[in-house]
């Protein structure tokens, strides 16, 4: 997936590209996609390309041969590798966003990370404090979440006022600075049909409206709690700028169904655009060559998009 999105002239054009993974891991892509490359392979990175209009590969350790399609220890040691290094390049000023193929979890925790996810993970890394969050994008409509990769039966327990008042305040935050003066942001319920009064549960009526009524009094353009069913069929619509979700698959289900080919995952909350596809590992087509991209591909545009944003003000602030 990542050599055929490296492979397009026109992501040469649109940013200067450094590639950070081992030789075997690049060579294995290569030959899965049927491309090669133009790459000058370096030790070290500074911030500066090695040939303009081709790819700098940060040659990163050999971790081992990794079983194709399948969780491993060895896979998940060459993901969490690239991860500490382009974090420790971002922090260094080098690079002005990551962008990372999708990752499996299960090796990544193989190989030792102990966060519930590499959002976390590099949250650590760059010394953030504070309230991060997922976003998943499909096309206009945004989402983010108060609870992410925990187990559901924890999830109840972990809706807050204050997760809610920050899973709003960190898209809200996001969608400004994409360009939305006043974002619409609906927020959904955790219970089914939000509670139906308190009859399905009384989350809604003592932390989540309550959360809501705040956030509006502080300026917010943010409504619910709404029927999680039916929340995403009035976004869909066009009536909102984004969706808060309670836990992960309340709202993955329904962006993956809008969009699954073209779904991007932005962390939020770090000092880099950090995005993804969000389309997941694959590994029952893993080796066949027929991943397709687009996903990537927006997720690329996006980071570019916004580490160009960055730039531009950090410009305009000297």
């Amino acid at each position: 997936m990542g050599v055929k999105l490296l492979a397009r002239a026109a992501n040469l054009e649109a940013a200067d590209l450094l590639l950070v993974a081992p030789q075997r891991v690049v060579a294995a892509g290569e030959r899965v996609a049927g491309v090669r490359l133009s790459v000058q392979e370096v030790d070290g990175y500074e911030g500066r390309p090695a040939q303009p209009g081709r790819i700098t590969h940060l040659v990163q350790p050999d971790t081992g041969d990794a079983p194709m399609g399948q969780c491993s220890t060895e896979a998940g040691a060459a993901a969490l590798q690239a991860l500490a290094t382009a974090t420790d390049l971002a922090r260094a000023g080098a690079v002005d966003g990551i962008l990372f193929a999708p990752l499996n979890k299960h090796s990544l925790r193989l190989a030792g990370m102990r966060e519930e996810d590499e959002l976390r993970y590099m949250q650590r890394r760059f010394g953030v404090e504070g309230f991060t969050c997922e976003f998943n994008i499909t096309g206009a409509l945004w989402t983010s979440r108060v609870t992410s990769h925990v187990p559901v039966r924890e999830v109840a327990d972990l809706i807050t006022g204050q997760a809610v008042a920050d899973a709003v305040h960190i898209i809200d935050a996001a969608l400004r600075r994409a360009g939305i003066a006043r974002p619409r942001i609906a927020v959904s319920g955790l219970n089914p049909h939000a509670g139906d009064g308190g009859s399905i549960g009384r989350e809604e009526i003592e932390v989540i409206a309550p959360a809501i009524e705040r956030l509006r009094k502080d300026g917010l353009d943010a409504t619910g709690p709404w029927s999680p069913d039916t929340v995403f069929i009035a976004a869909r619509r066009g009536d909102f700028d984004a969706v808060v979700s309670m836990y992960h698959d309340q709202g993955q289900i329904a962006m993956k169904l809008m969009g699954f080919e073209r779904g991007v995952t932005l962390h939020g909350g770090l000092p880099v655009p950090v995005a993804t596809s969000a389309s997941g590992s694959a590994f029952d087509i893993a080796g066949r060559g027929v991943a397709g991209i687009e996903g990537l591909q927006a997720a690329f545009d996006l980071c570019a998009r916004m580490a160009r944003q960055v730039n531009e003000v950090s410009a305009c602030a000297t």
